[in-house]
């Protein structure tokens, strides 16, 4: 199912997820499935260190897929979506706030500059193309 037609899918759920960046690498948060499309709403950052900024990376990772009607693009290419984004000791920031689609075996990265410091929050719709 690379690219589903979104008008006709088995079903269209709602979710988020948190993740704590447990890691200063950048590490694998989400791989999206076979026969799924994820829609990712919004995605926010906190530092739940009261005294330190920390930095993050967040990233997706494009499986080798060609896009329907479109040319000259990046295939099996790592993008970022935040590149070192400075989150204040206490603070919130939204990384993402415009819909972006996920197809399948695509991987959502991300990592910390201090382990442990960074909570991520990853609001999304998950669609089913699966007969």
């Amino acid at each position: 199912m690379a690219n589903p037609n979104i008008v006709s899918v088995s079903s269209i759920k709602g979710e988020s997820v948190g993740y704590n960046l447990t890691a200063t690498t950048t590490t694998t948060l989400m791989t999206v499935s076979s026969n799924k499309l994820v829609k990712i709403n919004r995605i926010s950052c906190a530092n739940v260190d009261g005294t330190f900024n920390s930095s993050l990376n967040l990233s997706v990772t494009k499986a080798n897929y060609t896009p329907d009607g479109i040319a000259d693009f990046d295939t099996s290419e790592t993008f970022f979506l935040a590149k070192e984004i400075a989150i204040p000791a206490g603070g919130t920031v939204i990384i993402l706030e415009n819909p972006l689609y996920l197809q399948e075996g695509d991987v959502l990265k991300g990592g910390a500059s201090a382990a442990s410091d960074l909570d991520l929050i990853v609001s999304f719709e998950s669609i089913d193309d699966a007969a």
